[in-house]
């Protein structure tokens, strides 16, 4: 677990993507997953404007979840995601239903201060063996200010990735709830994906 500011992460991010033209290549792009929320977009902007900047035409850019409204709506997750990334070159892949998610060079996750991740609320009681890599889930309580049915990543299509980056936004709350995960000290989404992803081998960085 680091502190860092939103510079460094994106520094940290920037040396996980790939950078330099494509060239003649026809490799299939670099999937990575991105969370929405407030504090990542500071980061992506920062990321973006990094130097060596990454080479966003080799990337393919997914939601970890999205609220299920139009594209355009002001919560769209993936709207928003496509404003900062599409006009650097990246492609945006839109979450839903018939998605198949392919393995992930990077899962990028935040948490909320009731331990979910994606939207994978407490009530949906996710589960580190769930056959579907993408559900359609209503968080309950619906938060108010984003009150919409969800499409979100599994924990298993969250883990079919190279590395989890978690970012916390500086939040105390937050630090409690992740500590008292690796603490064993609840089964929260966070502690679930947290065991599962120890039990796959998958390598957690932590930015609180």
């Amino acid at each position: 677990i680091e502190q860092a500011d939103n510079a460094a992460i994106a520094g940290w991010l920037a040396h996980r993507l790939p950078t330099g033209s494509a060239g003649t290549s026809v490799a299939p792009p670099v999937a990575i997953a991105m969370p929405g929320g407030s504090t990542p977009f500071p980061i992506i902007a920062a990321l973006i404007e990094h130097d060596p900047a990454p080479a966003w035409e080799r990337i393919a850019v997914w939601p970890t979840d999205d609220r299920i409204v139009p594209e355009a709506h002001e919560a769209s997750n993936i709207g928003k995601l496509r404003a900062l990334l599409a006009p650097a070159g990246a492609a945006l892949r839109p979450l839903t239903e018939a998605a198949a998610p392919p393995r992930f060079a990077l899962t990028w996750l935040g948490m909320g201060a009731d331990g979910h991740i994606a939207s994978l609320f407490p009530n949906a009681d996710p589960r580190d063996d769930d056959a579907l890599a993408v559900r359609r889930i209503t968080p309950d309580p619906l938060p108010p200010h984003a009150p919409y049915d969800r499409m979100t990543l599994t924990i298993p299509a969250l883990l079919e990735t190279g590395a989890v980056l978690l970012t916390l936004g500086g939040a105390a709350d937050k630090r409690r709830v992740l500590d008292d995960a690796l603490a064993g000290a609840h089964d929260l989404p966070i502690a679930r994906l947290l065991r599962a992803a120890e039990a796959r081998g998958v390598a957690v960085t932590v930015f609180a």
